[in-house]
């Protein structure tokens, strides 16, 4: 048995307009839900979730987003849709050869619209990459974790992605600043035995969060102690 990525998960001011921005940057449809909005993913893009924030954001994200782009038509034309749907343009120390354009979402989220011709992402799809900062080890955790492959294995830097293709996660082979903003963004799970599925989590290197149950589920922590989700679905 492994978990169901069903969704990474941003916490904001407020869900619906960086919900909207993606669901129109993305094409997706946007389903409401009691305490934010679901954007679904299918076999090959991860979902996006958007829901109210526990604690005020505080410096860069833990995660953020990569968009792809097949030429430099369609790099600007991304650009400029992003600003169009209430995206903005923002400096966090990015080289003037870089090839890719670092923007903000409405939600105040960053993300980057990648250059064309990056390896990396090459058959990823338009949502090419959730890249976070973490260590090794939870790239390893995620592997086994999702039954997903290791991409990517370099210099600690790590990426796992579908059997089917299409959004890598990446980490950074760093471990996030600690603080209560580093839980701001997590990974939403599903499985259809949620307390086998602990079990199985717990004996890969998860921690469960004492008292912390959730929509029938429960919160537990990766091995840098990243909180994550894991419900029954």
């Amino acid at each position: 048995m492994t978990s169901r990525l069903v969704a990474v998960t941003f916490q904001v001011e407020d869900p619906a307009p960086p919900a909207a921005f993606w669901g129109a940057l993305l094409d997706r449809p946007t389903v409401e839900e009691p305490d934010g909005v679901l954007l679904p993913g299918d076999a090959t893009q991860v979902g996006l979730r958007f829901v109210t924030a526990g604690v005020p954001k505080s410096g860069l994200n833990r995660v953020h987003l990569h968009v792809t782009s097949s030429s430099p038509d369609d790099q600007r034309r991304t650009v400029e849709t992003a600003l169009r749907l209430g995206g903005r343009q923002i400096d966090i120390g990015q080289r003037p050869e870089e090839g890719h354009v670092v923007l903000a979402d409405p939600g105040d989220d960053e993300l980057c619209v990648i250059e064309p011709g990056n390896r990396f992402l090459a058959g990823c799809g338009f949502l090419g990459e959730v890249a976070c900062e973490g260590s090794r080890a939870v790239g390893l955790f995620w592997r086994d974790a999702l039954g997903w492959p290791l991409v990517w294995d370099e210099d600690g830097e790590t990426a796992v992605q579908s059997p089917a293709g299409g959004t890598k996660v990446a980490w950074s082979g760093q471990p996030p600043e600690p603080g209560p903003w580093a839980d701001r963004q997590r990974l939403d799970l599903a499985t259809t035995d949620v307390g086998a599925e602990v079990a199985r989590l717990v004996a890969l290197g998860a921690t469960r969060r004492d008292g912390q149950e959730v929509d029938g589920g429960v919160e537990l922590a990766d091995p840098d102690g990243v909180a994550f989700r894991l419900t029954q679905g």
